[in-house]
């Protein structure tokens, strides 16, 4: 996301396996499910071969809707049943964060959970208190919310299983929360990279007990969802954020290598396609444009080219103070970089598309990089799509791009969708068909192919979408700034 989904979130394949690699092959009662963000490996890839619909809005082709309260967390999908989230209430101060419940085929509320919030930090709008995507594995839904924690629920009752009241994370430009958490075979994967104390662990999917946990001190605020890769044999976590794309032993989480091909922010995630990973970046400024610029665009209120003790949220003070080298109570030029980024990691801005090949040991910069693109066509908020051998990606004002999986050649670049607004929704593919969702609730429905193909162009939802859509049972689910819309062929 926002950099929702995975903000505000919170960017598949010659076949539809997209290597999942702990984890094997879906079975036939998992292979029409959606159970976390982006569904199977987090890639946007429905593997099932079950009919999708080309043309459908608020009001044809309408399967059944709710209203939720204010989200832009995406819906879930397990054995027949769909679990969404919300905040009621008072969205700036403090509400209710909601779980539902519902019949996938029907709409027929199961069962709901409410939590009161307490105080809820300030966010960056168009973002959500209520932004992370839930995941589950039929037996617990798995949820994530910023001032409350990580819970998981038992899926026939609601009631409480287990939780961790993870400390909130702290945003230097007041993003807020939209990490999501993931599966990996029996472990809940949960990365939270902020700006103060970013982290990735491991919980145990039926007790809550922590597997492992490793601090990423040298990562900025972001939101990259984790995915797996198999290569040589070997199946790794792997994690972007600034500056590095990493993998992890999904066992006891030890970093295994490292590329060092990322920008400074990473809001968009990673695909897999088979040993390949794919990610789209679009981070603010140019390479040799650190932290600095931003902050000082952002937090400098009085315009004095530096920035006060007071202007900086006060988690950061002992940052702050670390960084005031000749202690005047100010930061100015290199102190301002030097006291919010890591030292070993002093990147910059830009934008990239790139593939590396999973797996080695070490640094692999310079052997696992394929190929990386330095253009106009990524997004900062939509992640990237990979599926037939091809990779899109679309951005603000409606421009789409399309490349060669194999050496990044341009298949078409900038092209427009007809759909000129804002992309925080990624696309996501079913039936042949790449679905696109514009902020303003319009979506846009391709022919997967080597040429930009219109099936549809502006299918009206209704509502401000900022959530990736979910695909699952011939039904795509479209999580709305307030509901949700179930659409399907009318069947």
């Amino acid at each position: 996301m926002p950099r929702p989904d995975h903000l505000m979130t919170l960017l598949g394949t010659a076949v539809l396996y997209l290597g999942i690699g702990v984890t094997s092959l879906a079975t036939a009662g998992e292979a029409d499910d959606w159970r976390q963000f982006r569904g199977p490996n987090c890639s946007g890839v429905s593997q099932s071969d079950l009919p999708l619909p080309t043309h459908f809005s608020a009001t044809e082709n309408v399967l059944w809707t709710h209203e939720l309260g204010d989200g832009v967390a995406s819906a879930v999908i397990a054995d027949g049943r769909c679990y969404c989230t919300g905040l009621l209430g008072d969205t700036e101060t403090e509400g209710t964060f909601v779980v539902y419940c519902f019949d996938a085929a029907t709409g027929k509320p199961h069962w709901q959970r409410e939590f009161p919030t307490g105080d809820l930090p300030r966010i960056t709008r168009p973002n959500s208190h209520a932004s992370s995507t839930p995941a589950t594995d039929g037996e617990r839904v798995y949820v994530y919310f910023s001032t409350l924690g990580l819970k998981a629920l038992d899926c026939q009752t609601g009631k409480d299983v287990w939780e961790d009241a993870i400390e909130p994370p702290n945003f230097l430009l007041g993003w807020g929360a939209a990490a999501s958490p993931v599966l990996v075979d029996d472990l809940v994967i949960f990365a939270q990279d902020d700006d103060l104390n970013p982290f990735i662990a491991a919980y145990e999917a039926k007790t809550g007990s922590v597997r492992w946990r490793k601090e990423r001190p040298e990562m900025l605020g972001g939101y990259a969802a984790p995915v797996l890769c198999t290569a040589d044999g070997r199946t790794d976590i792997v994690l972007a954020g600034s500056g590095k794309l990493k993998g992890y032993r999904p066992s006891d989480g030890k970093e295994l290598w490292n590329c060092n091909t990322m920008l400074r922010t990473v809001m968009t995630s990673p695909v897999v396609v088979d040993d390949s990973i794919f990610i789209s970046i679009q981070s603010y400024g140019d390479t040799d444009r650190h932290l600095k610029p931003a902050l000082l665009q952002w937090k400098d209120t009085d315009q004095d080219g530096k920035l006060s003790r007071e202007e900086v949220p006060k988690p950061f003070w002992k940052k702050f103070d670390k960084g005031d080298k000749n202690k005047d109570q100010f930061l100015v030029d290199t102190e301002i970089d030097a006291a919010f980024q890591s030292p070993d990691n002093m990147v910059g801005g830009g934008r990239t598309i790139q593939s590396v090949r999973g797996g080695g040991t070490g640094d692999v910069t310079e052997t696992h990089l394929q190929w990386n693109l330095d253009n106009r066509s990524p997004s900062n908020l939509s992640s990237p799509l990979a599926v037939d051998g091809r990779v899109y990606v679309v951005k603000k004002g409606g421009l789409s791009s399309c490349f060669n999986a194999d050496d990044g050649s341009t298949v078409w670049k900038l092209k427009r969708v007809h759909n000129f607004g804002e992309y925080y929704a990624s696309p996501v593919y079913g039936d042949g068909k790449i679905y696109l969702t514009g902020e303003n609730g319009l979506v846009a429905v391709l022919a997967a192919g080597p040429k930009l193909k219109f099936l549809a162009k502006k299918n009206d939802m209704g509502d401000s979408i900022l959530a990736t859509p979910s695909i699952a049972d011939g039904k795509l689910f479209f999580r709305t700034r307030n509901g949700i819309v179930v659409v399907g062929n009318g069947e």
